[in-house]
């Protein structure tokens, strides 16, 4: 069971989600399915959820996600780009309006020179993804609960926007910052736990 700030959070993203007919999916990389098994959670995210892939393992990213394999192998799976096809690749193999990806190295070694909290998550939407760069400290495990945690808040604030339209300053509220071209994942090719 999640926490109870993320339950309720996800209680209001499924809510909206079910209000404007939009559908998600999932791919994730170092939460392993945790931000999906959140959402579902949620009593009727049945109407909401189509499913989530776990792209732990770099090919993955490639095969189930639709990452660029030239891509991935020029920057490794932490990385904006990656991300952005990650969550773009996820809606269109789930069939869903968004989808919402995760990239990053929970630890707790750096991966490809990318350092220890490095995750990027990213949003799409009609083809068009928007990404989102974090740095995390702690250990793995709350790394990987703070990369759920920013998914949740990231995504309801852009279900919110698609209800009601931008909000007044223009930024999330979790100061979270955002790039235009989207990317990282965090897996790695031996599936190992960075």
């Amino acid at each position: 069971m999640p926490e109870p700030e993320l339950l309720e959070t996800n209680r209001r993203i499924i809510a909206s989600c079910t209000r404007l007919g939009l559908s998600l999916a999932s791919a994730e990389s170092l939460t392993g399915g945790r931000f999906v098994a959140s959402l579902v959670d949620v009593p009727g995210a049945s109407a909401v959820v189509r499913g989530g892939l776990v792209t732990y393992a770099t090919d993955l990213k490639s095969s189930l996600a639709a990452v660029d394999a030239d891509h991935l192998e020029e920057t490794g799976p932490v990385d904006p780009v990656v991300a952005a096809q990650m969550a773009v690749g996820t809606a269109v193999k789930c069939v869903a309006d968004i989808g919402i990806s995760c990239s990053g190295v929970a630890g707790p070694d750096p991966q490809d020179g990318k350092p220890v909290g490095l995750v990027y998550t990213a949003i799409a939407f009609g083809g068009k993804p928007k990404v989102f760069e974090h740095v995390f400290s702690g250990d793995r495990d709350t790394i990987r609960d703070r990369t759920v945690q920013a998914m949740s808040a990231n995504l309801e604030e852009f279900v919110s926007e698609l209800a009601y339209g931008p909000s007044e300053s223009g930024e999330s509220e979790r100061g979270a910052g955002s790039i235009d071209q989207a990317g990282s994942d965090g897996g790695n090719d031996d599936g190992d736990d960075t």
